[in-house]
């Protein structure tokens, strides 16, 4: 029997019931559901579950703006794309994520009439404050960018000051360095790219 309170309208100070029993319960999420859904806040679809992502802060934007500009000139001479969150990346069926930061080879470019990329080369999380979000960068998302093939990781965390770069081989993750201020982290995806984690955590 169902709770007699669910037809009551949500009263002031409440959640807006009525509107959460519009979409999907947790667990019964599709594809299709999760693109219809607008919201002003990132989100990721995971296992069926909608994963409403904590909004960034000045710190973050000012991390991403500076890494997306470096690696931006870099893929200019290599070619492909650079581009960054928000944007939905399919990475397999059930599973949407949203990089910080992405890099796309020139074989993976999408079609011209692609709504979302499907595959990418190189992934980027700039790690948000709290413990579920730093699980998310450290654990679950590197697992589901190696079973979708994403060939580098980037992990930087302002919190701990470092810079960790994982490669895959073999289906698995491999680190190639945790690089810390003081030092230059490099990427074996492209050469040409580097970070001075020292300025990168330099910047106000």
């Amino acid at each position: 029997m169902s709770d007699p309170s669910f037809n009551l309208p949500s009263k002031v100070g409440e959640p807006t019931w009525e509107a959460a029993y519009l979409l999907p319960t947790q667990g019964q999420w599709t594809e299709e559901d999760f693109f219809r859904f607008h919201t002003n806040r990132m989100a990721e679809l995971v296992d069926g579950s909608l994963e409403v992502l904590p909004m960034p802060t000045l710190k973050h934007q000012k991390l991403l703006k500076w890494l997306f500009s470096g690696l931006e000139l870099t893929v200019k001479q290599h070619g492909g794309l650079v581009l960054f969150a928000p944007l939905p990346v399919r990475l397999f069926a059930g599973r949407i994520r949203e990089p910080d930061l992405l890099y796309i080879a020139p074989h993976h470019l999408p079609a011209a009439d692609a709504a979302y990329p499907t595959r990418i080369d190189l992934a980027l999380e700039i790690v948000s404050e709290g413990e579920d979000a730093r699980k998310r960068d450290y654990e679950a998302k590197r697992s589901d960018y190696a079973r979708a093939g994403v060939a580098e990781y980037w992990i930087v965390d302002p919190y701990e000051q470092h810079v960790i770069v994982l490669s895959l081989t073999d289906g698995n993750y491999q680190e190639l360095g945790s690089f810390k201020p003081g030092q230059t982290a490099t990427s074996k995806l492209l050469p040409a790219w580097s970070v001075d984690v020292q300025q990168l955590f330099s910047i106000s």
